[in-house]
């Protein structure tokens, strides 16, 4: 089959790469989507590395004013799988307070994933979970999982689950805590709902 020509210039700005992925999606293997632009498509690229990294080629054809031409191919049936990070080297900077040291970026995903690090003796405040089981990887240090029923010391290593809507709140010992999260992809993104302290409860 011929490369399939696409010219962009004419198209409006946020319609450009939902149509170039819908249509490079439909390729077969071998098969090429040639793109016409005005300018150097750069973020697009990086949308590819982000959401297709190892299954597309990229070549540029034409490089002028007003006029890029990006042979872009089909490379694979499927994105391949692929390394996204270490862990080890992720936890091994220093943390003041909590923060994401790493989440899953990929636009067109079905599972989100987060690497939460605590510095030491620092904590989530309990609150009640979202609509979505969560499953957590404890992959540094040590701490405690606070639940509705006890508490549950954690260390490097340990599986937790988290049912959904379930109440935790996480607290790190001396050296911090740091853990991977990962569930279903959910729009809007996961929000965290503050439980009131036992205490000022009516």
């Amino acid at each position: 089959m011929p490369d399939i020509t696409l010219d962009v210039r004419e198209i409006p700005k946020p319609q450009r790469h939902p149509k170039i992925f819908a249509i490079f999606d439909d390729l077969d293997v071998g098969e090429a989507l040639i793109l016409v632009n005005d300018h150097d498509p750069r973020h697009l690229h990086d949308e590819f590395e982000t959401d297709r990294a190892g299954g597309y080629s990229w070549e540029y054809l034409v490089r002028e004013k007003r006029d890029y031409r990006i042979r872009i191919g089909k490379a694979t049936a499927t994105t391949p799988p692929r390394k996204l990070g270490n862990t080890a080297e992720l936890t091994n900077a220093a943390v003041d307070a909590a923060d994401v040291a790493w989440k899953l970026q990929s636009a067109d995903r079905h599972l989100d994933s987060n690497l939460i690090r605590l510095a030491g003796d620092g904590e989530i405040a309990e609150h009640a979970g979202g609509e979505v089981d969560v499953l957590v990887h404890v992959v540094a240090g040590s701490g405690t999982l606070g639940t509705e029923a006890d508490d549950i010391p954690v260390a490097a290593g340990d599986l937790l689950w988290l049912p959904r809507r379930s109440q935790r709140a996480f607290r790190a010992g001396p050296e911090g805590l740091s853990y991977l999260t990962v569930h279903t992809h959910r729009e809007p993104t996961l929000t965290i709902d503050p439980i009131v302290p036992r205490a000022a409860r009516p």
